[in-house]
């Protein structure tokens, strides 16, 4: 008997072992389906679960095995929570993910850009299998059989949904290069010139045609709709400087990577108060994505002020 448990448990060892050599490969995979950091590590968990449950079972591929499990998790879960999205209080935006040290430096370049607010809410367009067919051929560089046995879909079909994806996102996306230290200096121009009220100086940060979009899930103030153009932009950030200064509020900006590009985690007396990133066009800001739902931030609690 005591032999059968050991056995038992060295095999639950190993194959706790095998999952943890995918578990960012797993996480990778269900945040950009599904935008949100709890989400993704809820689909991880549960692929654990049901990886744990066919321990000493026989499986010629680990990789194979966990991603489609995953990604059919994740296809579920879209579907079943379409109706929650459809309801959302005002602009919805990913959850922030804020590049930590452990990350591999050349695997995270490689991924970076399907990374960006814009390239994921361009996929909040696709089907829920479409997403899954787009991200396991573009992104993860599976082959069409592969994601065709994944998706339990036809090759065939996976090409053509991997193409109209392609194309759809071809034409919508923006593809600019930002240079990291550019970025810190006009991020640090862009605080100075809020600071300052200084309308002139922030509308020569901003692309004509510069955005803000601000998720609040209904839970705290937020513009429930897209602010559009470089001076209603620059009046926004004016006017809440304003407020703040009214309120005499002690804010702390530290600089970051949000979502593989230049971001600001802003803090009120010491406390998150939310997320801002920034998209660069030729040297300037072309739009600001800001995270105030509280909900979103909760995985950024322990990020410090300073």
């Amino acid at each position: 008997m005591t032999k059968r448990v050991n056995d038992f448990m060295t095999v639950l060892m190993n194959d706790a072992t095998t999952f943890e050599q995918y578990r960012s490969l797993l996480f990778a995979i269900a945040y950009r389906m599904l935008g949100g950091v709890a989400e993704a590590e809820d689909m991880v968990q549960e692929t654990f679960l049901r990886w744990q449950r066919q321990a000493g079972e026989e499986i010629q591929s680990a990789k194979a095995w966990l991603t489609t499990i995953i990604t059919r998790l994740c296809i579920d879960h879209l579907k079943s929570a379409r109706h929650q999205r459809e309801q959302y209080v005002g602009v919805w935006l990913p959850e922030p993910m804020v590049e930590t040290n452990n990350e591999d430096p050349a695997r995270a370049a490689e991924l970076a850009d399907s990374l960006t607010n814009a390239f994921l809410l361009i996929i909040e367009t696709l089907s829920p299998v479409e997403r899954a067919v787009f991200l396991l051929r573009e992104v993860f560089d599976y082959d069409f059989s592969e994601v065709s046995r994944i998706v339990d879909k036809s090759e065939a079909n996976c090409r053509k949904m991997a193409a109209r994806a392609r194309e759809h996102l071809t034409a919508r996306r923006p593809r600019f290069q930002a240079n990291p230290d550019h970025a810190g200096q006009l991020l640090e121009r862009f605080l100075r010139a809020t600071e300052q009220g200084d309308s002139e100086a922030l509308l020569n940060l901003l692309t004509e045609d510069a955005a803000i979009y601000s998720d609040g899930g209904g839970k705290v103030t937020a513009v429930h709709y897209p602010v559009l153009g470089a001076a209603k932009v620059a009046r926004f950030f004016i006017n809440i400087q304003r407020l703040r200064q009214r309120t005499q509020a002690v804010i702390q900006a530290r600089f970051t990577t949000i979502n593989a590009e230049p971001g600001l985690l802003l803090f009120r007396n010491d406390k998150l108060e939310q997320s801002m990133t920034f998209e660069l066009a030729e040297g300037r800001i072309r739009a600001v994505y800001i995270v105030r739902n509280p909900d979103k931030l909760k995985h950024l609690t322990h990020q410090p002020a300073n």
